[in-house]
């Protein structure tokens, strides 16, 4: 039998979420990456509502959740879901978190570590690989206000396709398009201070993560997402 997936929002003193609720059992709570929102998670919590009560949340700033005025960190991310688990009253828990939602997972397990139960990280941000901030430069720059880096790039593509050396800028325009339609997950990752970014890196504190751990990783992993996992 299917259960029925249940839509809901609920206001909290950080600002309102959205999330996609279905299933009963021990409780699973699903932490969307850095560029999608919780519908990327619809396939799997379906399958898994025959066992487990399956809460896939917007983080606060993504899909339909609210975007407040805030400066936004992980720990912003981390105070908003222990906020929500209050509200909810949902005192024990088991988070699973992709790339950026896994930063916040494991971040939330360091800080509340009696409330997890454990934790599946899916290619997990926040800790430092070798190119690092060098892609972070990248990024940092294409999203860049004002525009300088998009508008020098698609000066140049008339040209390059004279030339036939079109593709990488068509690859970064893309990319950059992605960017854009998540302007929270670039705050967070590229449009703060290198040093903010740096005091929420995980690496040094990895040893304290006491939870029951699984970390999955996908045979097309880029090698960045293969490094991160491996940190991890």
């Amino acid at each position: 039998m299917t259960l029925p997936l249940r839509n809901s929002r609920i206001k909290l003193p950080l600002g309102q979420v959205f999330w996609r609720e279905v299933g009963q059992g021990p409780i699973l709570i699903f932490l969307h990456g850095s560029w999608s929102e919780s519908s990327q998670w619809l396939s799997v919590i379906e399958d898994l509502s025959q066992d487990y009560h399956c809460f896939a949340l917007d983080l606060l700033g993504f899909g339909e959740s609210e975007r407040p005025k805030l400066h936004q960190s992980i720990q912003l991310q981390v105070e908003c879901l222990l906020q929500y688990l209050e509200a909810l009253n949902l005192p024990q828990v088991y988070l699973i978190g992709d790339s950026l939602g896994g930063w916040i997972a494991a971040s939330y397990a360091l800080k509340y570590l009696d409330q997890v139960s454990g934790l599946v990280l899916l290619e997990p941000e926040g800790v430092q690989t070798e190119g690092y901030w060098a892609n972070w430069q990248w990024a940092k720059w294409l999203v860049g206000r004002p525009s300088l880096g998009y508008g020098i790039l698609r000066s140049l593509l008339p040209i390059a396709r004279l030339f036939g050396r079109h593709k990488a800028i068509e690859i970064a325009l893309q990319q950059r398009q992605q960017l854009e339609n998540s302007p929270t997950a670039c705050k967070i990752l590229f449009q703060r201070r290198r040093a903010e970014i740096q005091a929420e890196f995980l690496q040094e504190q990895l040893e304290g993560l006491e939870v029951p751990t699984l970390i999955l990783q996908g045979k097309n992993d880029t090698p960045e997402a293969i490094a991160r996992s491996q940190i991890y």
